[in-house]
């Protein structure tokens, strides 16, 4: 499914079921790849989030270890969000969003050159992503969820949204300096 900006696909992986349940093939290199998606993952990350408003990003790795997130959602619903921040992009700044949910089943690829973050919409939501490349600490940043230049119309406030500490802290785009140039790569 097409989103805001090109490079960010919505993917649907079929399901199978019948009265046991059901049978989902959700990374599947061959197929992935007939649609743009050609990428090797090297870590699969697993988040739990007890209360609904619960608010994590805008999170992203500089080079040499970017990292490309494939994420689903596993129990509950998320409003997930990616920012194009390539200098240069004609889609700079510029986001998508998708509600993610574990009955929709929706898929969101997120390419690296972009920030990721989301907002939980219900209590006990599981999200699930593969990335790219490994966590590196030292080249983990992130972008203030809440400026006012993304425009992103979030589902939870700065009252209400349950950030961390580091999250709430976090830099506007405009001021941050460890963006991509585009194109990438």
């Amino acid at each position: 499914m097409d989103t805001a900006l090109p490079e960010i696909k919505v993917v649907m992986p079929r399901r199978i079921g019948d009265v046991r349940g059901f049978f989902s093939e959700v990374w599947n290199a061959r197929e992935f790849a007939s649609i743009g998606i050609n990428v090797t993952f090297v870590q699969d990350n697993h988040v739990r989030n007890p209360l609904k408003g619960t608010l994590r990003g805008l999170h992203f790795q500089i080079p040499p270890v970017a990292q490309g997130k494939l994420v689903r959602v596993t129990r509950g619903a998320i409003f997930d969000v990616a920012i194009d921040i390539r200098r240069g992009s004609p889609t700079f700044g510029r986001h998508a969003a998708a509600v993610l949910t574990a009955d929709n089943w929706y898929q969101l690829w997120i390419p690296p050159g972009f920030a990721h973050g989301y907002c939980t919409l219900e209590d006990d939501t599981e999200v699930q992503y593969k990335a790219t490349d490994f966590y590196s600490p030292s080249h983990d940043r992130g972008i203030a969820w809440h400026d006012p230049v993304l425009m992103i119309t979030w589902p939870a406030t700065i009252e209400t949204a349950l950030v961390s500490e580091r999250d709430r802290d976090l830099p506007p785009l405009a001021e941050q300096p460890d963006l991509f140039e585009y194109p990438c790569g």
